[in-house]
């Protein structure tokens, strides 16, 4: 479904991403692990169109998006959940969700999905007319989820969902992260908890300084020394 070949990426001078190349299989979670500044975000935000590569190609479904528009590449099919959640704070939960479905023009399709996104996350239609920014963290990230969910995504991106959330509400995260790659949805999850990512995805990668460092079944790197030692605390 993805394919990213020999991906540079620079902030003026600043050389964040070296040569990164990954694929994603439909149907799979993949999960992207590294420490803080490693440049998962950047690799997403790359991905999702917000940041031009240098060099190189992002093959998705087979066609090169690399420097495309980013709401062209949502059309096709590719929705980002950012890092910090980033909910419309002034707007409700209803709109929010609405804004997620900005580029579909199928009423009924909107409508259905909507209401998969109140099955999936009920304490969103508890607070259907409440303003974003009053939420819990949790339910904020929530919200994003389901906001990317209504563009009707093929390759769903995940940023730090756990990040700042209680340890309940992370476990609570982490299987609606299942649940949606159950019911047909690919998924690229960039987590700091590299030990709840790697239980829950079929292949990982592991970045440091802008470059993949290691690549593999996700349980083999859960079991690796070298992985265990820098992510797992072992």
């Amino acid at each position: 479904m993805l394919t990213v070949r020999n991906l540079h990426v620079y902030y003026g001078a600043i050389h964040a991403l070296k040569g990164v190349s990954l694929q994603v299989e439909e149907g799979e979670i993949v999960t992207l692990i590294g420490a803080n500044g490693a440049g998962k975000t950047t690799t997403l935000h790359t991905l999702s169109g917000l940041l031009k590569p240098r060099e190189g190609e992002i093959l998705f479904q087979g066609q090169n998006i690399a420097g495309m528009a980013a709401q062209k590449i949502v059309a096709l099919g590719l929705s980002q959940v950012p890092e910090g959640r980033r909910v419309f704070a002034n707007m409700t939960v209803l709109e929010n969700l609405e804004l997620g479905a900005f580029l579909r023009k199928d009423a009924a399709g909107i409508k259905e999905d909507m209401e998969k996104v109140f099955v999936r996350f009920p304490r969103l239609q508890e607070r259907i007319k409440q303003l974003a920014g009053t939420l819990s963290g949790g339910e904020q990230q929530m919200l994003a989820m389901g906001r990317a969910l209504m563009s009707r995504p093929k390759l769903l991106l995940l940023d730090e969902p756990s990040m700042g959330l209680a340890p309940l509400l992370v476990k609570e995260i982490f299987s609606i992260i299942k649940e949606i790659n159950a019911a047909g949805t690919t998924i690229l999850l960039i987590e700091q908890n590299a030990h709840m990512a790697l239980s829950i995805a079929q292949k990982a990668y592991v970045m440091e300084t802008g470059k993949i460092v290691l690549s593999g079944p996700a349980n083999e790197l859960a079991q690796s020394e070298e992985v265990q030692k820098a992510y797992l605390g072992g």
